[in-house]
């Protein structure tokens, strides 16, 4: 197998959803919506979005029950184009499960059981090979596993001369600290998550400041539909693609993974963030979160459509 350039650290769930005309409120419900099942976790839908895009294996550490969703996701990770040697599965535990829910304007509402995801421990970092990481060039990494394992394998990725990208969703206000955020390279928080990690409302540039006094080189904050603002030495407004959304679920973890190959292919972070935006507005017109994942063919053929 060939060489990854692209390590994943992160979660792997089974994503239930139900579309419906609108979410539910506290003590209410909403009748007629249809069902779906789907692969998802923010881990696995960023892995597989770099997968579709690059022209090598994607390496994914993370975590599955030993139970049929967790079976069934690695019958579906051997059709992608992922190396999965770094999976563990763990007995005795479920796997991960996100109950979704998605309205008439694709907007969602998500509650996850984190299951086999909460067992990956930095000693499971610990135990993927130096060669794995030497021969890598970006490391990407979520919260939706424990803080300390995110932590050690920043600081594996930092020591083998990685760069490092951290999508801190959801946000957890306890990266806040030199200690983690020297280990980033780029952190790519939605306009929300930027607002609340940095406690301020004085919008996503004077929160990827915060980011930088802590330590952090840079930051993409995206916007949505508006797009993303790339902050380096100065800042840059990369706009958004005007498009009809079916449903926003995955669409920053799109953005993440396509962005990762992107720096990996030697692109500057603003031309990569143009080009994970038009993937994660591609990803917005469709059902589902890795069903939703485009291919470097499709994302090129949008574009030439804007």
């Amino acid at each position: 197998m060939a060489h990854s350039n692209i390590l994943v650290l992160g979660s792997i769930n089974t994503d239930l959803v139900i579309r419906g005309q609108s979410l539910p409120g506290p003590g209410e419900t909403v009748l007629g919506g249809q069902f779906y099942r789907a692969h998802g976790g923010k881990g696995a839908n960023q892995a597989v979005a770099a997968a579709r895009v690059s022209n090598v294996p994607v390496t994914l550490i993370g975590a599955v029950g030993d139970d049929p969703f967790g079976r069934e996701t690695l019958t579906h990770f051997a059709e992608e184009n992922l190396d999965c040697r770094y999976l563990k599965t763990v007995p005795g535990e479920p796997s991960g499960v996100a109950l979704i829910l998605v309205d008439r304007h694709g907007e969602n509402s998500i509650s996850v059981a984190s299951g086999a995801n909460a067992s990956l421990s930095p000693a499971d970092v610990d135990a993927v090979p130096d060669e794995v990481f030497h021969t890598a060039k970006v490391f990407l990494a979520c919260l939706e596993l424990p803080l300390d394992t995110v932590t050690c394998g920043l600081k594996r990725a930092k020591r083998a001369g990685l760069l490092t990208i951290l999508n801190p969703a959801p946000a957890d206000r306890r990266i806040c600290c030199q200690e983690i955020l020297s280990l980033v390279d780029v952190i790519t928080p939605n306009e929300g998550e930027a607002a609340a990690l940095a406690s301020s409302n004085d919008g996503p540039v004077a929160a990827a400041r915060a980011f930088q006094q802590l330590g952090c080189a840079k930051a993409v904050v995206t916007l949505g539909a508006a797009g993303c603002v790339v902050v380096e030495e100065g800042d840059t407004l990369v706009e958004g693609c005007s498009v009809q959304p079916v449903d926003t679920t995955g669409a920053g973890d799109t953005f993440n993974g396509v962005l990762a190959v992107g720096l990996a292919e030697g692109r500057c972070l603003a031309e990569a963030a143009g080009w994970a935006n038009r993937a994660a507005a591609l990803a917005v017109t469709r059902a589902g979160a890795q069903p939703s994942l485009p291919t470097r063919t499709e994302i090129d053929a949008f574009a030439d459509r804007q």
